[in-house]
């Protein structure tokens, strides 16, 4: 969903870089052969993700829901030389994607995926992140954040995906738990004075957060 009027989004796309060959590729192929295609960024939303990456040139970053590798691939643009990015994913069938476009299987590669429970794998990751992705099951948005925030150095950040969740976060009557869950972390996030944060409309809204 976009909250942005779509005039004003085409024009400040039309006036944005383009997603490189590679990724328009593994779109494309999202979109043909993945449930659910929406899930992924996009060419807009992954311009910011390369942009945020390149501005941060993080070292060692933490991405919790992989799908299609699209988000990764965006972060690897803009990571130091000698960096890593850990992604992490529990849908085994996606695997054959991921290991196409991630070039999973080659050496040297700076991307390790983490088949299983994200809330496990995080315990067993001995990292200090620099920049962490949260864009997987809402219901425990809270939980991930208060995992990776002890793991963080000053300066560091945390981007969180879907925060608006299709304007449901605006509906006083939604009693989903996903919608909960995403109202609970956006306060959570607003109240903790661990950190500073900034909401953004774009596509299904992204809040991008600081550790102080």
């Amino acid at each position: 969903m976009d909250f942005i009027e779509h005039d004003i989004l085409d024009y400040a796309i039309n006036h944005s870089d383009s997603e490189p060959e590679i990724l328009q590729q593994l779109n494309r192929e999202t979109h043909i052969k993945v449930l659910n295609p929406r899930m992924l960024a996009g060419d807009y939303q992954g311009r910011l993700l390369s942009m945020i990456s390149f501005m941060i040139r993080p070292k060692n970053i933490l991405e919790i829901g992989t799908y299609t590798g699209y988000s990764a691939l965006c972060w690897l643009e803009g990571l130091k030389d000698d960096g890593e990015i850990h992604t992490i994913d529990k849908n085994e069938e996606l695997q054959p994607i991921l290991k196409k476009y991630l070039k999973l299987d080659e050496p040297n590669n700076p991307i390790h995926f983490h088949l299983g429970n994200a809330l496990e794998i995080i315990d067993q990751l001995d990292k200090d992140w620099d920049l962490v992705f949260l864009d997987a099951d809402k219901s425990n948005y809270l939980n991930y954040y208060e995992k990776v925030i002890p793991k963080m150095k000053p300066g560091s950040f945390i981007v969180a995906d879907n925060v608006l969740w299709s304007g449901k976060v605006l509906d006083e009557k939604a009693n989903d738990e996903d919608t909960i869950a995403l109202k609970k972390f956006n306060q959570h996030i607003k109240e903790d004075d661990r950190v500073s944060e900034i909401m953004l409309p774009i596509r299904d809204g992204i809040t991008i957060i600081r550790k102080l």
